[in-house]
């Protein structure tokens, strides 16, 4: 059974011969340049082999062309610090105008998965992380800034939302031509930390549907991602895509309770940071072992619930591709 037909058939919650297995990472530095990025990416599925590539540039390659500035740290998870941001008073919001999917960070960022495709071939299933128009403006404006000018002056920020879809839906737009399978659907505000069910319905939901609604039909692998400690899983429902990742592991629902709740299928059952990082591979089978158990083998991808960090122990990253051969 190849890579596609062992996920359209989990999917479908139909029988296959072992458990769909993905983990995806940073790679601070190499994320600066689309040949760097494109070659790590590959290296990574080639040393382990998943059933699908999930792209993962840093969170600014959608926004340095409005204007922010940002470098590495040194965080374990290889994500990088804002150190300027495009939206300081709220008339700046009206000031921001769509981006051209061909040149600067999006165009780098096509550049990077022809590189990835050219290399690995249709056979691999790659997709594209996609950050939501809500998680674009927080990195555009800063967190704190943006629930101000949200909750002050909602007119402005909805033009800026509405700037950056126009953007986001040109760029995806520009990626029909590639031989990627979809996107990864990152939304960071859809959490009772964050906002309320009603501001995030307003400010989020509204835009993820728009971009979501776009994505063309024969992309056949769309993951959206719920990140936070506390989603609102009760909207997942709404998310048509095929398959929903969350932290399982930290917070409700459970994968259980979690597939009840969604048409396709759910992704996660490991802790990055408990069993991934610092677990041992006897944690991590264990942990795999548990999940599959738990959803019968069936409407389930293995992984984490975001990414592996960059100093995860290479013994456990092999545990979690062996894990599902030899269950």
């Amino acid at each position: 059974m190849n890579k596609r037909e062992r996920l359209e058939r989990t999917i479908a919650g139909e029988p296959t011969d072992r458990v769909p297995v993905s983990l995806w990472r940073h790679f601070p530095g190499d994320d600066q340049r689309a040949a760097d990025l494109a070659r790590s990416t590959v290296d990574f599925q080639r040393a382990y082999d998943w059933d699908f590539v999930k792209v993962t540039p840093a969170s600014s390659f959608c926004l340095t062309d409005f204007g922010v500035q940002d470098h590495w740290e040194g965080s374990l998870e290889g994500t990088r610090v804002y150190t300027r941001h495009a939206i300081q008073k709220s008339l700046d919001w009206t000031s921001l105008r769509p981006l051209d999917p061909t040149r600067g960070g999006l165009g780098r960022q096509a550049d990077c998965l022809r590189l990835i495709t050219d290399e690995l071939g249709e056979e691999i299933p790659v997709v594209q992380t996609i950050f939501s128009p809500l998680a674009q403006a927080k990195n555009i404006a800063g967190k704190q800034t943006l629930i101000r000018h949200m909750r002050l002056n909602p007119d402005r920020v909805h033009s800026g939302l509405a700037t950056i879809t126009e953007s986001t839906l040109r760029f995806i737009d520009s990626l029909r031509r590639l031989p990627i399978a979809g996107i990864f659907y990152a939304i960071q505000h859809a959490s009772y930390d964050t906002l309320s069910e009603d501001e995030y319905r307003q400010f989020g939901l509204v835009y993820d549907k728009k971009i979501l609604d776009a994505l063309p039909s024969k992309w056949w692998l769309n993951i959206t991602h719920i990140h936070g400690d506390a989603p609102m899983f009760k909207f997942a429902h709404e998310y048509k895509t095929q398959v929903i990742n969350w932290h399982d592991r930290k917070c409700e629902p459970d994968l259980v309770i979690g597939k009840t709740l969604v048409n396709g299928a759910v992704c996660g059952g490991l802790a990055q940071w408990e069993h991934l990082h610092q677990g041992t591979p006897t944690t991590v089978r264990d942990a795999a072992r548990e999940a599959i158990h738990q959803t019968n083998a069936r409407r389930f991808v293995l992984s984490t619930g975001c990414v592996a960090m960059i100093t995860t122990p290479l013994s456990n990253i092999r545990a979690v591709r062996e894990a599902v051969e030899n269950i």
